[in-house]
C-alpha cells in the first residue's frame, strides 16, 4: 500500500440522505470518496432510521471508497493515519445494560418533545431545543414510557458508530453539547443541570434515573478516543484487508464538522451549513444575555461556546423541485445530470424581478422557529404574479433561507457581531447564486471556500488528522483553530459576496410577506393530512 494512503485520514459522516466516506491527505487534498444513499422513515409518527441500515450503509460507503482507492491509487487500503466518525446531531438512541436498543432511533427531526423542552428550559434557565437528546429522554419520562427504567446509556448516531468501531462510549464535546448543556469552564456536562434533571425525573416517577451515568464521556478535539478494534475493522471492511489499531478522533456532530470544513472555529467566526436542515453557527466571545428559543448554545469541537440557529427544513424541497425539472428534461429527450439541472434552474434566480409575488414554504417537517409542529411544503403566489422560472428559483432560495433569517435577526439583536459567514453545502455548488441570496438574508458577507467541497466527511477526516498530529507531536501544542489556520487554510481560496442593498431590500420585502403567510402554512397543517392514506 502506498505511503500516501497510510498517511491519509478517513472521515465517515452519516447525513440525513447520504452516508459518505472521504479519504483526506495531510494537506487537505481529497484522495477518494464513497457513499451510500438512505432515507429516514416515519414509523408510528416518529422519524427514524434502522440501525441495520446504519451498519450496512457505513460498510457500503467504505467499500466504495476502498474500491476507488484501489482503482485510482493502485493499492488496497490496510491502514490510515486516523479515522473520524460524524453524524446528524441530537436525537435519541437509548440502550439497556446489555447494549440492546430500547426503542427505535428517534432523530433530530421529531418535534414531539415540546412539554419536555419547555419544562427543562425553565428549570435550567437555559433554552433546550426540541431535538436535543435530553428533551427526548425527559419526554419519555413525562410520557411514562415502559423502557425508561431500563435506560443504561444514551448516545447520538456518531457516538453509536464510534462505539461499534472502538468499543468506547465517548463523544466529542460539540456533539455532546447537543445532548445536554456543556459547562465551557470544565469542558463537560453542566453539573448543576445534571442534578436538576435527576430531581425532575424523580418527581415524574423515574427515581432511579441518573443522567450522568447514561451520557457518554466528553472529549475535546485531539484527545484520545480509542483505536479501531478487530470487530470494528471487520464491520468497516468485509474483505478483511483493513487492520485494527488505527486511532480515532472524538466523534462529532455535523455542526462541528461544518465548522471545521469552513475553518470557522475561532471566536467571531461563523458558518452556514445547508442540507436537509440549514443551520448557522457563530463562535461566541460571550454568551447571549438571555435565553432564546431560536438560539441554541452548543460548542465547537474544541469546546468554545457557539450560538446555533437551527432550521429543521433546508434544501429538501428545493431538491424535489429540481428532480421534477430533471424529469421534465428527460421527457423532452434531454436527460441531464443533477448538477446541470441545478445550474440551469438556480442560475436564473438572479435575473428575477425583486418582488415576484411568489412565496415558498419548505416545511416537510415541523419548524420550531416558525412555531410549527408539523410541515406541509407549499408554494403560493398572488393572482397577478408572473410565473417565471427565474422568479420561481429566487423564491425557492428565499424560502429556504427565510427561517434562518428570523433566527439570525434574534442573534443580531443580542449584540453578537457577525463579521463574515462561511457557507458549505450542495446548493452552493451553483456559483454565486445561493451565496448571494444568503448574504441578503443574514445581512453579512458570505464566503464559500473550495476546501469545503466534501462537507462534513472532509471535516471529520481533518479532525482525524489533528488527532494524528497530537499523537506524533506535529501539532506542537497548537489549539485546533491555530492548527487549522496554519496547516489547511493559510492558502485556501474563497469567494466572498457582500450583501447588496437592493438584494437586502428585496429579501426584507419577501420575508415580511412570508411571515404574514405563515398563517396559511399553519392552516395547511390543520387541513391537509400528513399522509394521503389518512385522508
Amino acid at each position: 500500500m502506498s505511503d500516501a494512503i497510510a498517511q491519509a485520514s478517513l472521515g465517515i459522516e452519516l447525513g440525513s440522505t447520504r452516508i459518505k466516506a472521504c479519504l483526506v491527505a495531510p494537506d487537505g487534498t481529497t484522495l477518494a470518496t464513497g457513499g451510500f444513499t438512505w432515507e429516514n422513515q416515519l414509523v408510528d409518527g416518529l422519524w427514524t432510521y434502522s440501525l441495520d441500515d446504519v451498519r450496512a450503509g457505513v460498510r457500503a460507503a467504505y467499500r466504495e471508497l476502498a474500491e476507488n482507492v484501489e482503482r485510482d491509487h493502485g493499492a488496497k487500503p490496510t491502514t490510515f493515519a486516523a479515522i473520524g466518525v460524524s453524524a446528524m446531531m441530537h436525537g435519541y438512541l437509548a440502550f439497556d445494560a446489555e447494549g440492546e436498543l430500547l426503542v427505535p432511533f428517534r432523530t433530530w427531526r421529531n418535534t414531539n418533545t415540546g412539554l419536555a423542552a419547555a419544562e427543562l428550559s425553565e428549570a435550567f434557565a437555559f433554552a433546550i431545543p426540541l431535538r436535543w437528546s435530553v428533551a427526548h429522554l425527559h419526554q419519555a419520562v413525562l410520557d411514562r414510557e415502559e423502557h425508561v427504567p431500563r435506560v443504561h446509556a444514551i448516545t447520538t448516531l456518531a457516538g453509536y458508530v464510534h462505539e461499534l468501531l472502538t468499543g468506547r462510549r465517548v463523544l466529542g464535546v460539540g456533539d455532546a453539547s447537543g445532548m445536554f448543556p456543556i459547562d465551557t469552564a470544565t469542558g463537560t456536562y453542566d453539573a448543576t443541570m445534571l442534578s436538576t434533571f435527576d430531581r425532575l425525573a424523580a418527581e415524574h416517577g423515574a427515581e432511579g434515573l441518573r443522567i450522568a451515568d447514561a451520557l457518554p464521556e466528553v472529549l475535546s478535539a485531539g484527545e484520545d478516543a480509542g483505536t479501531l478494534t478487530a470487530d470494528g475493522a471487520a464491520l468497516l471492511d468485509e474483505s478483511g484487508a483493513l487492520q485494527p489499531g488505527i486511532p480515532l478522533c472524538p466523534p462529532e456532530g455535523d455542526a462541528g464538522t461544518g465548522m471545521v470544513a469552513t475553518g470557522a472555529v475561532a471566536p467571531r467566526t461563523g458558518n452556514v451549513s445547508a442540507g436537509t436542515s440549514i443551520f448557522a453557527m457563530v463562535v461566541l466571545e460571550e454568551g447571549p444575555r438571555t435565553p432564546h428559543e431560536e438560539i441554541d448554545i452548543v460548542t465547537t469541537p474544541a469546546g468554545d461556546a457557539v450560538a446555533m440557529v437551527h432550521c429543521n427544513n433546508g434544501a429538501s424541497e428545493l431538491n424535489a423541485w429540481a428532480d421534477v425539472l430533471g424529469e421534465f428534461a428527460t421527457a423532452l429527450g434531454h436527460p441531464s445530470a443533477p448538477d446541470a439541472v441545478f445550474e440551469a434552474f438556480l442560475g436564473t434566480a438572479l435575473e428575477a424581478e425583486a418582488d415576484s409575488g411568489m412565496l415558498v414554504y419548505n416545511f416537510l417537517s415541523g419548524e420550531p422557529i416558525a412555531g410549527l409542529t408539523e410541515g406541509r411544503p407549499m408554494f403560493v403566489r398572488t393572482p397577478d404574479a408572473r410565473l417565471t422560472l427565474a422568479g420561481f428559483a429566487r423564491a425557492q432560495l428565499q424560502g429556504a433561507f427565510a427561517t434562518l433569517s428570523l433566527g439570525m435577526r434574534t442573534l443580531t439583536d443580542e449584540g453578537v457581531a457577525i463579521e463574515e459567514m462561511r457557507a458549505h453545502g450542495g446548493m452552493f455548488r451553483t456559483r454565486g447564486v445561493a451565496q448571494r441570496i444568503l448574504a441578503a438574508a443574514i445581512g453579512a458577507p458570505v464566503s464559500v471556500a473550495e476546501t469545503a467541497s466534501e462537507g462534513g466527511a472532509w471535516g471529520i477526516a481533518v479532525l482525524g488528522q489533528y488527532r494524528r498530529a497530537v499523537i506524533d507531536g506535529s501539532a506542537s501544542g497548537r489549539d485546533l483553530s491555530t492548527w487549522l489556520d496554519e496547516e489547511l487554510f493559510a492558502s485556501a481560496s474563497a469567494e466572498t459576496i457582500v450583501p447588496e442593498a437592493a438584494d437586502v431590500a428585496a429579501f426584507d420585502t419577501y420575508l415580511q410577506r412570508w411571515r404574514a403567510g405563515l398563517a396559511a402554512e399553519a392552516a395547511a397543517v390543520s387541513a391537509v393530512s400528513a399522509s394521503p392514506a389518512d385522508s
